[in-house]
């Protein structure tokens, strides 16, 4: 079965499947060659049955390895051949009812969710994230870019979208390690409040903003959106609404709408899929992100439809998360020995499978991020988009040149 699948499927570059006996065979032709090793036949059978969860489940369990291209390379290819199979639409009875059983993130079940993932120990996150602590999409305003400066781009993107003025009070739902509610402190002259469902989260960003001073400026606090009760000028989310589920949209925009001032603007920075509404992936929902679900457009807006906020603007990033996880992965391959010592193999298997598969779908499956923009008055927001200008140089690409042996389209 899974020799029939990949004759049907691999157009592009080629494939070599070598079994555990010694045999071989190839399928596709051409450049560039990857190289698939099965350590137990055992493992084309359980990935023939279920591709979406067994390719990484017997990844990690060291059943199979790809060549000296790495594993980096082996998904991009594989995952460009197998893209239209992928992407096909999923029925509305099945899209609904899996999202009502795994997207129901009540309080409590949203607690424990995010603390699956984000209370991971520091030391990793420390190891393959900027120096800033960014755990999301960059902003690669020109090719030459390096991470840090990438983040720190993308920070000033969101600054001008919120339109601060010094004074103003900001609510970042979703904090993550503090990295944005600090920057746009110390640049724009506001006070912030950051949200966060992680311990390890809440502790380092306190720590952080303590040691650069900035504890008048900038409070965290361990809350869920639906618990905090303050109003504000500005609100700005980044990299928390995949974890809100479909379900809690409507709760989600009310509750901002709730928490603005009369005058108030509001940016959503969030992971998304250009095609229609789908399901999540379940190898990823095990391990990575349980509760997690990127939602297509038309699921964002029309839960912003029935709440008095008006949209003001949309921007599609295409492939800026791409980039910023291949850099992850390549600062992660670099300390990937220590990362061994410190958790194991079977964990660091897990972590690269995570994040070249994830680097994977924003090149070929359709994710992208969305950034919208949202006002409780109309006339909130600038008529014209020139008040965003300057942030990146005319001419050029956003994105950086592929790695060699990796397609990024332009």
């Amino acid at each position: 079965m899974i020799e029939r699948m990949l004759d049907e499927h691999v157009r592009y570059g080629t494939l070599l499947l070598r079994h555990p006996d010694g045999s071989e065979r190839r399928f596709g032709q051409g450049g560039p060659e990857v190289v698939l090793q099965v350590h137990e036949a055992n493992a084309l059978r359980r990935i023939a049955r279920d591709p979406g969860f067994e390719l990484g489940q017997t990844y990690m369990e060291g059943l199979w390895s790809p060549g000296p291209e790495g594993l980096r390379v082996f998904l991009d290819m594989t995952m460009r051949n197998f893209a239209p199979m992928f992407r096909k639409r999923v029925g509305f009875l099945t899209r609904t009812l899996r999202g009502l059983v795994e997207q129901g993130n009540r309080v409590a079940r949203s607690y424990r969710n995010i603390s699956h993932h984000y209370d991971v120990d520091e030391w990793l996150f420390r190891r393959f994230l900027d120096d800033g602590m960014f755990y999301s999409c960059a902003y690669f305003a020109r090719p030459d870019m390096s991470l840090e400066e990438a983040q720190k781009a993308k920070c000033e993107v969101l600054r001008r979208k919120l339109c601060l003025e010094p004074g103003m009070r900001v609510l970042d739902i979703g904090c993550g390690w503090g990295g944005l509610a600090m920057h746009l402190a110390e640049h724009a002259d506001v006070q912030v409040d950051g949200i966060t469902l992680s311990r390890e989260q809440l502790r380092v960003a306190q720590e952080e903003a303590k040691r650069r001073g900035l504890e008048d400026r900038v409070r965290f606090l361990y809350q869920d959106y639906r618990e905090h009760e303050e109003r504000y000028d500005r609100i700005v989310s980044v990299g928390m609404f995949e974890h809100v589920g479909q379900p809690n949209y409507g709760t989600f925009f009310q509750r901002v709408n709730d928490l603005l001032n009369p005058d108030g603007i509001a940016v959503l920075h969030t992971i998304g899929r250009q095609g229609p509404p789908g399901t999540s992936n379940p190898w990823l929902k095990k391990y990575i992100f349980p509760g997690g679900y990127t939602p297509a457009l038309s699921e964002v807006t029309g839960a912003l439809e029935p709440t008095p906020l008006h949209t003001t603007d949309i921007e599609v990033w295409r492939l800026h998360y791409a980039e910023t996880l291949a850099e992850w992965y390549r600062r992660f391959q670099a300390v990937r020995d220590e990362a061994a010592d410190y958790f194991d193999e079977r964990f660091c298997r897990m972590w690269e499978f995570y994040l070249a598969s994830c680097e994977g779908t924003f090149r070929w499956w359709g994710q992208v991020v969305f950034h919208i923009q949202m006002a409780r008055r109309q006339d909130a927001v600038p008529l014209t988009r020139d008040y965003l200008c300057g942030l990146e140089d005319p001419g050029t690409s956003s994105v950086p040149p592929a790695e060699e042996g990796i397609s990024s389209p332009r």
